[in-house]
C-alpha cells in the first residue's frame, strides 16, 4: 500500500516528460550525478524534497532498499499522483506528502523522522506544469492566469498582476525576473488593467512584448522574464527555498549530503550563499566549489537541461 500523506491544512525547467494514459515518464537533470554524489545507501532515510514526477526518486530508492525509506515531497497535488503511478513497485519506501519543502520539519516529525541521511532539493518550474496549459505557467497556451503550483493557494498569477501597485509590479519583475524594462512593463500592465482586466496568459504575454518596442533583439521572448518574475512571487520560491536550506541541516547526520540543482541564478545563489555562510560557521563542506553542469550528452538528449546546475555540501 502506497503510503500517501495529504494534509488537510495547507500552513525554469527541471525535466523532460511525455504522457503514456496516466503516467508521466519523467527524465530528470543529471540523475546520474545527482546519485553520485548524494551517495545513498541501503538502510538510509533520503528526502526528495520536489519529487515531481518521481525521476529522480526512483534512482535513489533503487540504492536504499529493501529497509530504506524515501520521503517525496512536493507541494502540486498532480506531481503526487504521478510519483504515485510512476513508482508504484516501490510504495514499500516510498512515503509522499503534499507540502511544500519549507514546511520540512513538521513533515520530518509527523513521519517521525529525527535525522537524515540527504536530501535533494529539484528547484524552480517542472516540464508538467510548464506543459500543462490549464496552469497557467507558460505564454506558449492561451490560458487563465495561475501559476500557482499549490493549487490551494489563494494568490495567483492573475490577483498580483490586476491588483499590485505599478512600483511592486516594477520591483518583482527586476527582482524575481531580473528584466531590465521592468518599470516600462509595469506601466503598461497597469495601463491596460485601468481598460479590462489582465485575465490571461496570451494578454500578459502581449504586453510585455510590446512594451519591449519592435527591433530590439532577444535571445528568448520578450515575456519570459516577465513570466518567472510573477511565477517566483506567486508562490514565493526564493524565500521558500532559503528557509528549506537552512531547515534542513539541522536534521542531517554527519556525512549526509544537500544536493541543489538549480535553473536560474536567483536560485543557484541562494544555494551558494548559504553553503557559503554555513561553511565559515563550520557546520558543512562545500562538495562542489563551483557548480556542475549538464554533460554534452545530456544536453543532446534533454535540451531542457541547458540552464541547470547543481551544488553539493556535506554536513562536518
Amino acid at each position: 500500500m502506497f503510503n500517501i500523506i495529504l494534509p488537510t491544512d495547507h500552513s525554469q525547467c527541471t525535466c523532460a516528460h511525455f504522457y503514456n494514459e496516466a503516467v508521466v515518464f519523467h527524465v530528470p537533470v543529471m540523475p546520474r550525478e545527482v546519485v553520485q554524489f548524494l551517495d545513498p545507501q541501503p538502510g538510509d532515510v533520503i528526502v526528495d524534497a520536489t519529487v515531481g514526477c518521481g525521476g529522480h526518486a526512483r534512482s535513489i530508492v533503487e540504492k536504499i532498499r529493501p529497509h530504506g525509506r524515501l520521503i517525496g515531497i512536493d507541494q502540486d497535488a498532480q506531481a503526487i499522483e504521478y510519483t504515485k503511478a510512476n513508482l508504484k513497485e516501490y510504495s514499500d519506501s516510498l512515503f509522499l506528502i503534499r507540502e511544500n519543502y519549507k514546511n520540512l520539519e513538521s513533515v520530518l516529525k509527523g513521519l517521525e523522522v529525527e535525522k537524515i541521511d540527504g536530501i535533494l532539493f529539484d528547484a524552480g518550474l517542472s516540464s508538467l506544469q510548464l506543459d500543462t496549459a490549464e496552469r497557467g505557467f507558460s505564454f506558449k497556451s492561451n490560458a487563465s492566469l495561475d501559476m500557482r503550483m499549490d493549487t490551494r493557494s489563494r494568490i495567483s498569477a492573475f490577483e498580483l498582476v490586476n491588483n499590485l501597485p505599478m512600483e511592486e509590479i516594477s520591483r518583482i519583475l527586476k527582482v524575481y525576473g531580473e528584466e531590465r524594462f521592468h518599470a516600462r512593463i509595469a506601466r503598461a500592465i497597469v495601463e491596460q488593467r485601468e481598460k479590462n482586466l489582465i485575465t490571461t496568459t496570451g494578454e500578459l504575454a502581449e504586453i510585455a512584448s510590446k512594451a519591449y518596442g519592435r527591433g530590439r533583439y532577444q535571445r528568448i521572448h520578450p515575456a519570459t522574464r516577465t513570466f518567472q518574475a510573477f511565477r517566483i512571487a506567486v508562490n514565493n520560491e526564493i524565500d521558500c527555498l532559503t528557509a528549506a536550506l537552512r531547515e534542513c541541516v539541522r536534521f542531517l547526520k554527519g556525512g549526509a549530503r544537500i544536493c541543489v540543482v538549480s535553473y536560474h541564478s536567483l536560485e543557484d545563489r541562494v544555494a551558494k550563499q548559504t553553503f557559503r555562510e554555513y561553511e565559515r560557521q563550520g557546520i558543512v563542506a562545500r562538495i562542489t566549489k563551483k557548480p556542475l553542469r549538464p554533460s554534452q550528452t545530456e544536453l543532446a538528449q534533454n535540451p531542457r537541461s541547458r540552464s541547470a546546475k547543481l551544488r553539493v555540501a556535506e554536513k562536518i
